[in-house]
């Protein structure tokens, strides 16, 4: 007998071509395609590369150590640890944490707020879903004036201009510290199928999971010189995005956005999309 999480839920995705661009979760994300019934094309478009050597986080660990800092912002749960791991390099734990203590620290969703937790710390601030860069800013214009409030803030794979320059516009005086950053994968390969699949007319379903991961696709396919092939396949699929955030950066690009879950959460993506996607293609195809 077939367990539950195993059994393929017919009625969803019905066998359609379903494409998503997951590195880190690949695996699992092309098992849940399956079992709502689609046929997985999983290529990453992206790969994580810790700065382990990173001047910048250590300098901002000097500052952090002599009190410089009113605010610090941590924007993801990976970023904060790995932010941790390398302020250890070159200070004694109990400094850091200490530190941290003394300064107000917001945490932009459960991610950061749960390396905290592993630290024994509790952020100052949180912010409430869907947390966005305008999120942040919604709960600190809420707060008072940052005019001359020294704040960091924790970057993660690419930074965010929108938020820098909100803050700046604010009056604050912002540090960045770029805490690790995203590249191509090294074989690029898997990827490159894909999105000739997709220009092919031969996907039905795209997932985006990851702003991070558009910025990847859409420098590639300048590369390759089929944006506009690319952008015109999307009309006729149907385009899901996990978030608020990674939305954003499809509408960067003019890239349609047909469906987001009820939450940002890769699972609820799969079965929310899976249940819509027949009813999309039909309004979009015809």
């Amino acid at each position: 007998m077939t367990s539950p999480d195993r059994q393929i839920i017919k009625s969803h995705f019905q066998g359609l071509r379903v494409a998503a661009f997951e590195s880190r979760m690949a695996t699992e994300m092309a098992r849940l395609i399956e079992r709502y019934g689609g046929q997985p094309h999983v290529a990453p478009a992206l790969r994580e590369i810790p700065l382990s050597d990173n001047t910048a986080v250590l300098e901002f660990g000097k500052r952090l150590l002599a009190g410089h800092f009113e605010m610090v912002v941590l924007l993801t749960g990976v970023g904060t640890k790995t932010m941790i791991e390398i302020l250890q390099t070159s200070y004694p734990l109990d400094f850091v944490k200490t530190a941290l203590a003394r300064t107000t620290v917001l945490a932009r969703g459960p991610k950061p707020v749960a390396a905290l937790k592993e630290l024994g710390l509790t952020p100052s601030i949180t912010v409430p879903e869907p947390n966005t860069w305008r999120d942040i800013l919604q709960v600190l214009d809420e707060r008072g004036s940052l005019i001359e409030v020294r704040i960091a803030v924790q970057e993660y794979g690419v930074s965010n201009p929108d938020l820098l320059a909100a803050l700046q516009q604010r009056g604050a005086e912002v540090t960045q510290v770029p805490i690790y950053k995203w590249a191509l994968p090294e074989n690029i390969a898997p990827l490159r199928e894909v999105l000739g699949a997709i220009i092919a007319g031969h996907i039905d379903v795209l997932l985006v999971t990851n702003a991070a991961q558009i910025d990847h696709v859409m420098q590639l396919l300048q590369q390759e010189g089929t944006t506009a092939q690319f952008k015109e396949a999307c009309k006729k699929m149907v385009v899901a995005s996990i978030g608020p955030t990674a939305s954003e950066r499809l509408r960067h690009y003019d890239l349609p956005i047909d469906f987001e879950p009820s939450h940002s959460k890769m699972g609820v993506l799969v079965k929310e999309t899976s249940e819509q996607a027949h009813s999309i293609l039909i309004s979009k195809r015809g």
